[in-house]
């Protein structure tokens, strides 16, 4: 056995490190400055200057070399002499991985185990920097989020954190060029651009229909499989998005964090905000493109467009009737149950639907919100409104097939239709 010379720098400061390495015992003397291997060895020590472990392939086998720091101190570790097992690098990543996530970052220690002030500020300084790379490093091999938000106290990586921060400060850093429209992260922005190039990279394999992101197409696909992942803890209903779970359980909080700064009405939903708003801008943005008519919210004018197309697509099951909007066969299914969750807290009057518990609510306040632009007149209804302006405007959109005779509304329809039936709905009790 060969033995290893070295140069020391000071005297009586040797540290004696012996390892087994095959079955041989080899002694390594360890200085400060520097030391030298005989070439000879089977043992490689090499020094690099970043705090991390080195690999080197020679042969068939694999030497997993620690890392001199700045201040020559080698470390715990020194030399671990690994064969890889039938040229298998993974077995070999993954040893090399549990010697970094137990190696100990060191103090500095001398011969007699006290802590020794380094050469100098510049070099105390680089190897702290190295040390804390690495801790990085480690973090995000074990994928540990060490980083606490202040303002939320939720956890992340050191990337994760930076991103979330940006909620808090409203900070969007990426904007697009075409509209200039800012966003909080790369992602959105991309996601945004789609929008104006119409590329639709994610298709549904069972109806064919594109996404631009590839979370639309999953919440999509649950329309065909059914699945309803998010489930209340209160009442214990289901939803295909975490964000309708988030809104439904406002129903049971009561909470309504977005308010008009008209009018101070509060809502559940950014959107409903909008939409609201509208009533008080007059704003229209969607228009039927057989009719022209305008409305504030696109679900109207879907509503609106299955009065021309006579689509209905919400059947009730136990009689058939069907519908052109879920919420009016809910409605209709309560006249089979007699449910009636809506109550008046001023007369204690319970309505199958929350909005006709509001427009009924209105009676008590005196409150009509809806106002014709053309005379000042209001309405506690906005059906009401839109009926009162075909007045100005001529409009009668019902008509009846047998004598082609026109209407401003439905209902002034069903009661023409009567004198060519001949029903007579309504009885007096008395006779």
């Amino acid at each position: 056995m060969s033995s290893l010379s070295y140069s020391p720098a000071k005297e009586n400061e040797d540290i004696t490190v012996k390892q087994e390495v095959e079955g041989e015992a080899v002694t390594v003397k360890e200085e400060e400055d520097a030391f030298r291997v005989k070439e000879d060895e089977d043992i490689t020590v090499k020094e690099e200057e970043d705090a991390v472990y080195g690999v080197k392939k020679e042969e068939e086998e694999m030497t997993v070399t620690s890392i001199k720091e700045e201040t020559g101190y080698l470390g715990p570790v020194s030399q671990t002499h690994l064969k890889a097992s039938n040229g298998s690098n993974g077995e070999l990543r993954h040893k090399t991985c549990s010697l970094i996530n137990t190696r100990e970052i060191l103090h500095y220690l001398g011969a007699s185990g006290e802590p020794q002030q380094p050469h100098d500020a510049d070099k105390a300084k680089k190897s702290l920097s190295r040390s804390e790379h690495l801790r990085k490093h480690l973090q995000r091999c074990t994928g540990k989020r060490t980083h606490r938000c202040s303002e939320c106290g939720k956890r992340f990586t050191s990337s994760g954190i930076k991103m979330h921060q940006r909620t808090h400060t409203g900070e969007k850093s990426y904007s697009c060029d075409q509209c200039g429209n800012s966003f909080g992260q790369s992602c959105h922005l991309v996601s945004h651009q789609r929008t104006h190039t119409g590329e639709k990279s994610y298709i549904c394999d069972q109806c064919g229909k594109s996404f631009t992101i590839s979370s639309s197409l999953t919440v999509h696909q649950r329309i065909h499989t059914g699945e309803k992942p998010y489930n209340c803890d209160q009442c214990g209903k289901s939803f295909g998005r975490s964000g309708a779970l988030t809104v439904h359980q406002r129903i049971h909080s009561g909470e309504k964090p977005y308010s008009c700064d008209q009018c101070g009405k509060s809502f559940g939903t950014s959107s409903h905000l909008v939409s609201h708003q509208r009533t008080h801008t007059g704003e229209k943005p969607y228009s039927c493109d057989q009719c022209g008519k305008s409305f504030g919210q696109s679900g109207a004018l879907t509503v609106h467009q299955r009065i021309h197309s006579g689509e209905k697509p919400y059947s009730c099951d136990q009689c058939g009737k069907s519908f052109g909007m879920s919420s009016h066969l809910v409605s209709h299914q309560r006249t089979y149950t007699g449910e009636k969750p809506y109550s008046c807290d001023h007369c204690r009057k319970s309505f199958t639907t929350s909005g006709s518990l509001t427009v009924h609510q209105r009676t008590h306040t005196g409150e009509k919100p809806y106002s014709c632009g053309q005379c000042g007149k209001s309405f506690g209804q906005s059906g009401a409104l839109t009926v009162h302006q075909r007045i100005h405007s001529g409009e009668k959109p019902y008509n009846c097939d047998q004598c082609g005779k026109s209407f401003v509304s439905s209902s002034q329809l069903t009661i023409h239709q009567r004198t060519h039936t001949g029903e007579k709905s309504y009885s007096c009790d008395q006779r």
